[in-house]
């Protein structure tokens, strides 16, 4: 066998593989029957998807009036939960925009909105400017009720990485959401709500200095999964930081992290806030590195849990062999474990 016909048989192989682990259902929903579905909840927008919804009226507008004309919308793309609701993975401005324009209460209140949406600058049929649905006589209302939305959905016989892959790839929302908003959404559970509290303490908040764009968009809780993922499993860690995190939220899903871990996370923290008045940091820069960030916290951590009490952390920040393990390709098994593991020894 070539080089080549082995490189053709393994790219074969790698794709029935992947392509075994999606599944998908389709399905054309009237614009009534979605509405519905969103305001009994039977249709739901994760919470990180919410700070999404930012057309403005124009283009609301605009996505009414081609529902009315006829004019094809793209699919919404959704994933079934495991009580078999939905859970909207791609199109949240369009369902957002259908809520909007229809307008009950209810639905203004999913949507963060005081006051139903009102037509403006139509190009094609601009006699429906500055109306509101209400306005509408009843056999337009149902002209527009009964417009075909296509629907795709991702079923639960699929893998949940394919799940995190969905949210990844579709993600074509207004604001790109981060690796751990979509985490967030896809590996809901007891370990996620525990890391989401465990991200606001007061030691742990001071210690990690992030960019002001940083602050909401997940990075807190994905700095306590790395402190987790990192003293349990680093010497498990491969070469991908996303697949690593991604697994071990899969894998503790509904586990919150014991109480010896939660005690650890907490007396680690409280040292580095005596220790690190101006947090992890090197020099004069404020923004914590992520590496350094995780040798220093876990390297901490490892030492108190061995019953040895860490001495002198902020001579570290700057030692040469550590910034050797925390600067440019990093991300092996080697450097990972190296940089944890020297600050381990070295307290």
């Amino acid at each position: 066998m070539t080089n080549q016909t082995a490189k053709i048989t393994q790219l074969q192989e790698q794709i029935q593989k992947e392509r075994r682990l999606v599944s998908f259902d389709s399905y054309d929903i009237s614009v009534r029957q979605l509405v519905e579905m969103f305001e009994t909840d039977n249709i739901k927008i994760p919470p990180e998807y919410q700070r999404q919804f930012l057309w403005d009226v124009n283009r609301q507008s605009q996505l009414i009036e081609s529902l009315f004309l006829g004019i094809p919308v793209p699919s919404l793309f959704m994933a079934t939960n495991n009580d078999s609701t939905w859970e909207i993975v791609d199109g949240v401005q369009r369902l957002g925009t259908v809520a909007h324009f229809v307008g009950t209460p209810s639905l203004l209140t999913k949507i963060n909105r005081s006051e139903p949406l009102r037509i403006t600058e139509l190009e094609k049929i601009p006699a429906m400017q500055g109306m509101f649905y209400q306005d509408l006589p009843s056999t337009l209302q149902l002209m527009f009720g009964t417009r075909p939305l296509r629907v795709t959905v991702l079923n639960d016989k699929s893998d949940s990485n394919v799940r995190f892959d969905l949210f990844e790839r579709l993600n074509t929302g207004g604001i790109i959401l981060s690796a751990q908003e979509i985490r967030n959404c896809v590996y809901r559970g007891i370990f996620n709500d525990s890391i989401k509290t465990l991200s606001t303490t007061n030691d742990f908040v001071s210690v990690t200095n992030l960019q002001p764009a940083d602050e909401k968009n997940g990075t807190r809780e994905e700095l306590v999964l790395r402190f987790f993922a990192y003293l349990n499993a680093y010497q498990d860690f491969e070469h991908s930081v996303k697949g690593f995190l991604n697994d071990y939220m899969k894998k503790n899903i509904n586990n919150a992290p014991s109480n010896l871990d939660i005690q650890l996370f907490k007396k680690t923290f409280q040292y580095l806030r005596k220790e690190l008045p101006n947090g992890i940091a090197r020099g004069n820069r404020r923004v914590t590195p992520i590496n350094l960030y995780e040798a220093i916290s876990v390297g901490v951590a490892l030492c108190i849990k061995s019953g040895k009490a860490p001495r002198k952390v902020a001579r570290l920040l700057n030692d040469p062999k550590l910034q050797k393990l925390t600067t440019g390709a990093t991300n092996s098994r080697k450097m990972v474990a190296g940089r944890i593991e020297f600050v381990r020894d070295a307290l």
